[in-house]
């Protein structure tokens, strides 16, 4: 209590006047007064004028929180001390009735038969029980985070907790103790409405507690102990206390719990991150909070004479600096209780800083770094891209995808893989940064692709490891994708990557998945095996179509050299286009000349879409047709403008249910085609198989043998055991092979399927005759070849030689210099680290066959031999046409010439195939001179299918249908039942499948173009090609140094796609070109023994079966056959003794003669090195110059 000169101050004086009056009475040179009354030193403090003795009240503020602590603690520890006591004594009375029960048996059942009094002052207990129960229940309800109310109570909860809290630091910067008047107060009357809402929650809490002493120790229960009384004391008082308000900040620890309630965090890392961050945060203010309320007030026991005046922040300043034990001594503790507080928060602090903030810097380095979402943009189309994310794959994707010939691509590619790219692919996305995004995360997790908002995109794309060591857990895990994506959004276009042709039929198991809504599925080894079965067909064909769907920029060398032509066809494109309405009303081949020689497109393609059917969408193509199977195009209807009188070329079911009105300018032109004079039955005969003539149409549709698959579109015979396919090395050896195909497959029992069987399907195709297949033999492991024979025993002329591709005596046994054509492959590829050594045993096999001599004993007799003639070759022949013809063969003396191409994994081994060639090894693949010349073929060509089928969904349909033989989905939904071909009786309907176009290669030097051979023009060969024996020509083989002029002793042929009108040819030129089905070829017998040979650099020759009917023999004249039969008697004889090794053949298929022709002997210059494929070309018919 102060003394004062001027007497006592009324009480009732307002605090102005107090203040005066202190001011006026104290010594100006003392900042303390002595108590008169009292021993008590304090400082004399001008913002405490609501007391005139000077005395503080901060122990009222902290005895309302201690008496509410220390009460509720005591009421809680008496009323479960008084519980315990009546339990104990109910316990012993229970005992004690049931003892006296027992003891006194008539009294118990007097009292079963008198009313129960007391059951009813038992039920009233229950009662209450019950009452207290649910009351309980409604405040346990109110406060959880269960229901909508409870979250909403607890997020309010908590925002007015943060409230309060920045009311604090707001009055942290007035003195720790003032007068306030609580009506004047804006600040004093929001913490009270704050405490008032705490003080009821808490009553909400202490109802709901199972535990009232647990509850009542909370660090929530004590935040309200010592936050709640002191603002109603303050009101009662009329002035403010600093006090403990700090510990508000302890409620950010619930901060995790708050935001899992709202569903904003998720993942265990978040949980944890703000976990770490909320108790660090919370403690270092709570401790900020105590040093600047004892700083600012000082020690009791000092009379409060050693307090500083520091703020707030600079408490959490000192708090900090302790805490990292850095200390700068600029601001430090006064006080004994400072200090001593200090002292204990160094040891809690420092260990809470050296384990939290490491914690904290390692959760949020670890946070993904490509972990948002993606946001797209109006007018932007967008796809994802997930699977096998890698530098190559993404690089090859995006050399294609964004390739400058697309024009301006306004598509956004969003890549989505469950690992961060490494520095080099986060490069790549960097210089790309317009055009591609990337996103952490998988696609198995439907919230990763709510990120990537793959309901709104394009397409998924699906990437497939072309080099894993299992293919098939590859695919089970892009199947996986596929399954996710579609139970996500059904409704997504998804086209994926799949390596094991056999695992495409899980893909049909989808119910959303729908090939007619454009999902596709890039099976690579469905396609390597096509392509390179194409090539034994027509050698080069594999480079030709895989340059021609993939995205070349045109390189121009000035140089005359092979690249300069090489290149020039590398850099055409296939694309689809509308044609204008000029072309209504004009034939197919019209339509193809005039866009070749006026607009220089070579037209292959075009689409029907019925009027009747529903487009997948606005502007898009419901079907495509080409020259093959399902597609349209010149070899096969050339005059026929109905659409349902094309039906027989695989697309009869769609025009027999949807009549077309497409160019009604035709109809009436060509209207009654079938009555019209001008249209021969031959050509009739091409497109119905109600027409084709008589012999053949009844001994194709004998109903009593399967000669075909249940689709008409692949050669069929009976299940064959492998023990009566095996050859040794002696029975391989005395039989004369010639004209076959030799595949060199490494692989053992442990090495993964490559699918032999969409090898053998293209050369088993039904548009061959029976005589014009080709014999297969596969040299390799027995052990391997058994795994895969379940798949081709179907397949006729295929046999086994047990072995090795390196072994030349295996080679020799199976005349590998008399083959059309060597395939090596490798199905041990995958198993080695080394990506340099992938390939090494398909390249030590090509290096071997090359270095191979051969003697020239065993070509055929010389070409002037009249009895050796092959058939159609006789031009006194009555069956000899212009179009026949026929290359003598050269036999092959060095393995260099043996044609043969070679299945690789890396793409820079290439350079080790041809050693006199000289391509830098970080050439691409596809400027190689191998690749060139079609000798060899990677997998990886086939990476930029997939930006071409998402662009052109037609263009992966063209292509199976080219390489495939006659894949179809009825086919796939077939082998997906039993995974091998079954057997159909010849009906029209399946033989009508054979009408469809086939690839092959013409001779310039001989034959109908001979003439344009010699210094024509390439243009007028595609014309009179085209009109005149319905053929599409679209490319040249040339010889490498054809350019030269000069003689050379290189064979090595090169590719030229699509050579402009004014061309100029040269007589060892191939044309590829796309023929139709000829049924006069399997009738007369008398063209070559099979249509489409590879043309490779040395020698073609004629397959090694020939069939000649004896009907058809009568024609022959007599002079002819007995110089054959006498030419032909000693090696008969020894063949007749040597094993039939082709048994799948049936003996009623086809009658006809089955004999191994020997090779004809080498013939002057280069002409015998080119076959002729006259045979190919129908008979010369009247056809309507429209032109």
């Amino acid at each position: 209590m102060l003394a004062e000169a001027d007497g006592t101050v009324p009480h009732g004086s307002d605090s102005s006047m107090r203040t005066s009056n202190i001011n006026n009475n104290i010594n100006p040179d003392s900042s303390i007064l002595i108590s008169r009354m009292a021993d008590v030193v304090i400082p004399y403090s001008s913002e405490v004028p609501c007391d005139n003795n000077g005395q503080r009240m901060w122990w009222a503020f902290l005895a309302s929180s201690m008496v509410t602590f220390f009460g509720g603690l005591f009421i809680i520890l008496l009323w479960r001390t008084l519980k315990y006591l009546w339990t104990v004594c109910c316990h012993c009375n229970i005992k004690n009735k049931e003892a006296q029960k027992v003891n006194n048996p008539a009294n118990n059942q007097a009292a079963d038969r008198a009313p129960k009094g007391p059951d009813e002052k038992e039920e009233a207990p229950a009662n209450e029980v019950g009452w207290m129960t649910s009351v309980k229940d409604w405040a346990g309800v109110m406060i959880s985070a269960q229901t909508l109310t409870g979250r909403v109570l607890v997020v309010l909860v908590f925002a007015l907790s943060i409230g309060a809290l920045g009311i604090y630091f707001i009055d942290s910067s007035d003195p720790i103790e003032s007068c306030q008047n609580f009506y004047k107060d804006f600040t004093l009357q929001i913490d009270m409405a704050f405490n008032v809402f705490f003080l009821l929650y808490f009553g909400l809490r202490f109802i709901a507690a199972n535990d009232k002493l647990w509850f009542w120790l909370e660090v929530n229960s004590v935040v309200d102990f010592f936050t709640v009384p002191p603002v109603f004391v303050s009101v009662y008082l009329n002035r403010s206390w600093l006090g403990l308000r700090f510990l508000r900040a302890l409620r950010l620890i619930q901060f995790s719990e708050i935001l899992q309630f709202l569903n904003i965090l998720k993942t265990s890392n978040s949980i944890k991150l703000v976990n770490l961050c909320s108790i660090f945060i919370s403690t270092w203010l709570t401790a900020a909070g105590f040093i600047h309320l004892v700083e600012n007030s000082g020690d009791p026991w000092e009379n409060f004479q050693n307090s500083q005046s520091l703020s707030y922040w600079e408490c959490v300043y000192l708090l900090m600096v302790t805490m990292s034990t850095v200390g700068y001594g600029d601001v430090y503790a006064r006080t004994t209780l400072g200090r001593l507080f200090m002292v204990f928060f160094i040891l809690g602090g420092l260990a809470m800083f050296a384990s939290y903030v490491p914690e904290i810097i390692e959760l949020i380095g670890n946070r993904k770094k490509y972990g948002g979402s993606y946001s797209a943009v109006n007018g932007r189309k967008h796809i994802v891209v997930c699977g096998h994310i890698t530098l190559e794959s993404v690089s090859n994707f995006l050399k294609d995808f964004l390739h400058k010939d697309r024009d301006d691509v306004n598509v956004e590619i969003v890549f989505l893989h469950n690992i961060s790219p490494n520095l080099e692919l986060e490069a790549l996305f960097k210089r790309h940064f317009t055009q591609v995004e990337f996103y952490q995360g998988s696609v198995l997790n439907p919230h990763d692709l709510a990120r990537v908002k793959i309901e709104s995109a394009d397409a998924c794309l699906i990437l497939a490891n072309k080099y894993c060591a299992d293919p098939d857990a590859e695919d089970a895990s892009n199947i996986m994708r596929v399954i996710s994506i579609k139970n996500y959004h059904p409704k997504i276009r998804i086209i994926t990557q799949m390596l094991q042709y056999h695992n495409k039929a899980h893909l049909l198991n989808i119910p959303s998945w729908n090939w007619k809504e454009g999902d596709d599925a890039i099976c690579l080894a469905e396609l390597k095996a096509g392509f390179i079965a194409q090539s034994c067909l027509a050698q080069g064909l594999s480079t030709m179509l895989a340059n021609l769907f993939s995205m070349r920029s045109f390189i121009e060398i000035e140089e005359d050299t092979w690249q300069k032509y090489y290149l020039e066809g590398v850099a055409n494109e296939m694309y689809t286009e509308y044609l204008s309405s000029a072309f209504v009303g004009l034939s197919f081949p019209m339509v193809c000349e005039l866009c070749y020689v006026k607009l220089k497109l070579l037209l292959i393609a075009i689409e029907f879409k019925s009027e009747q059917r529903e487009s997948r969408s606005s502007n898009k193509i419901s079907r495509l047709f080409f020259s093959s199977q399902v597609l349209f195009a010149a070899s096969c209807h050339d005059d026929i403008t109905d659409p349902k009188r094309i039906k027989k070329c695989g697309c009869k079911r769609l025009e027999d249910e949807h009549p077309s009105t497409l160019s009604p300018k035709k109809k009436q032109r060509n209207g009654g085609m079938r009555n019209s004079p001008n249209c021969s039955p031959k050509m009739m005969s091409r497109h119905d198989p109600l027409l084709i003539p008589g012999n053949e149409q009844i001994e194709n549709m004998d109903m009593n043998v399967k000669r075909y698959d249940s689709t008409g579109m692949f050669h069929w015979c009976p299940s064959k055991d492998i023990e009566k396919v095996i050859l040794t090395r002696s029975e391989a050896s005395m039989t004369v092979l010639s004209g076959h195909v030799v595949v060199c497959i490494f692989g053992d029992v442990t090495s993964a399927l490559v699918g032999l069987r969409n090898l053998v399907m293209p050369l088993r195709a039904s548009n061959f005759h029976y005589h014009e297949l080709k014999p297969i033999v596969f040299v390799g492991s027995l052990d391997y070849l058994r795994r895969e024979w379940e798949t081709l025993h179907n397949f006729p002329k295929v046999s086994i030689l047990p072995g090795t591709p390196l072994s030349r005596a295996d080679l020799r046994a199976v005349n590998i210099n008399l083959c059309d054509m060597c395939v090596i492959l490798s199905a041990n590829q995958n198993n080695i680290e080394d990506a340099s050594l992938q390939d090494k045993e398909c390249i030590l096999a090509t290096l071997n066959i090359k270095s191979m001599q051969f003697d020239d004993s065993i070509g055929v007799l010389q070409a002037n031999s009249q009895g050796f003639t092959p058939p159609g070759m006789d031009r006194s022949s009555p069956d000899s046409s212009p179009v026949h013809g026929f290359v003598r063969q050269a036999s092959v003396t060095t393995g260099s010439n043996i044609p043969i191409i070679t299945e690789l994994v890396n793409d820079s081994n290439v350079q080790f195939l041809d050693q006199d060639d000289d391509d830098d090894p970080d050439t691409e693949l596809y400027l190689t001179q191998p690749f060139a010349c079609g000798t060899a073929f990677a997998v990886s060509v086939l990476d930029s299918l997939m930006s071409a089928t998402y662009f052109n969904d037609n263009i992966l349909t063209l292509i199976r249908t080219l390489v495939t033989g006659g894949a179809t989905p009825e086919l796939e939904a077939l082998l997906a039942e039993e995974n091998a071909l079954r057997g159909g009786y010849s009906t029209p309907q399946t033989l009508a499948n054979r009408d469809r176009c086939r690839v092959a290669q013409l001779a310039l030097y001989d034959g109908p173009f001979a003439d344009l051979g010699d210094g024509g023009c390439y243009g007028d060969l595609f014309c009179k090609a085209l009109k005149t024996y319905n053929m599409l020509c679209f490319g040249i083989y040339r010889l490498r140094d054809a350019h030269l002029g000069a003689p050379s002793q290189c064979t090595k042929r090169y590719v030229i796609t699509n050579p402009p009108y004014e061309f100029e040819l040269v007589p060892t030129d191939l044309i590829f070109c796309l023929m139709q089905f000829d049924h006069n070829a399997g009738q007369s017998r008398t063209s070559l023994s099979h249509s489409s040979h590879s043309s490779h650099s040395s020698s073609k020759k004629s397959s090694s079966v020939h069939s000649i009917p004896p009907s058809n023999r009568q024609n022959r004249s007599s002079k002819t056959r007995e110089s054959r039969e006498k030419q032909n008697a000693t090696r008969m004889n020894r063949m007749g003794q040597e094993k039939k090794w082709f048994t799948d053949e049936p003996e009623n298929a086809y009658p006809r003669n089955i004999q191994i022709k020997p090779m004809s002997t080498h013939m002057a210059n280069q002409v015998n090195q080119y076959k002729s494929t006259s045979s190919l070309i129908p008979p010369i018919r009247e056809v309507e110059d429209e032109c």
